[in-house]
């Protein structure tokens, strides 16, 4: 790190190596020009000016993408109805149709993208149709639990 406190050109790599690929830090940090990799991507990612940095990157990308939970959840409700409807006719390899014993013609239907993209709006953090609901009362105050330290001791004395 430079001594201004700020990450120098290395480190600054390293951020935009890994918002290309959040899921492979060692890349990214073979990509930034270090020898030891994976060593160097685990002390950066411990790091809070450069986990400042990347979240800054991120940021500036969705930004400048558009994209966001309102996009996705969009996005994938567009998938799903599309998958629903979307009926095509079976085909052969030369692009002919392909028909039942009765003539008629057979037909597929994308179930598992239907399904995904489901999934993926059910999971969405507003929808919430996979989260289990469990209502817990936190509001036991220390005092509440002397008091029933003290009555439960009382019980075992006069027993």
């Amino acid at each position: 790190m430079a001594k201004d406190g700020k990450l120098n050109a290395q480190m600054e790599r390293f951020c935009q190596e890994y918002i290309k690929n959040p899921s492979n830090q060692t890349a990214a940090a073979a990509a930034a020009g270090y020898k030891n990799a994976a060593v160097s991507a685990s002390r950066h990612m411990d790091n809070p000016k450069v986990q400042a940095r990347i979240a800054e990157l991120m940021e500036h990308r969705n930004k400048r993408v558009k994209i966001d939970a309102d996009y996705v959840l969009k996005q994938s409700v567009k998938i799903h109805e599309r998958c629903m409807q979307e009926i095509e006719p079976f085909t052969d390899a030369k692009g002919n149709h392909i028909h039942d014993d009765k003539g008629r013609p057979l037909y597929v239907f994308d179930a598992k993208a239907a399904i995904a993209a489901l999934g993926l709006v059910g999971k969405h953090v507003n929808v919430q149709a996979f989260k289990e609901r469990v209502d817990v009362n936190v509001n036991v105050t220390l005092a509440d639990r002397m008091a029933n330290a003290r009555r439960r001791a009382l019980e075992k004395n006069t027993k």
